[in-house]
């Protein structure tokens, strides 16, 4: 039996939103939808780099903010230009952590 990565999934309360950010910040574009009258799906890729994507999941009915507690869940991403990175990531102020010893810096999404 072989397993394979396909996705990950983040739940967002503004759809476009989240679009628009995770275009802006990581250049990832939708890939396909898939649309129900409670919910839309839409999967994000990076441009064929590699196979996985983002699910992203909007739910009609879903009138509050998420809660993660303290779920401290992340997708990584290696980028050639990590300066030129950073300094869009902080002018977008997104970054919600930063550890320069490691080389690493979290950024968060609108949801």
């Amino acid at each position: 039996m072989n397993f394979k990565f396909y996705h990950n999934n983040f739940n967002v309360l503004d759809l476009q939103k989240s679009l628009d950010f995770y275009h802006e910040a990581l250049g990832l574009t939708e890939v396909r939808r898939k649309e129900k009258p409670g919910f839309i799906l839409v999967f994000l890729g990076d441009g064929g780099k590699t196979p996985h994507t983002l699910e992203l999941t909007w739910l009609k009915d879903r009138t509050q903010p998420y809660n993660l507690g303290d779920n401290e869940f992340h997708l990584a991403f290696t980028v050639d230009d990590y300066q030129a990175a950073y300094a869009k990531h902080k002018a977008m102020g997104c970054i919600c952590y930063e550890n320069p010893d490691m080389g690493i810096y979290f950024i968060s999404d609108p949801d």
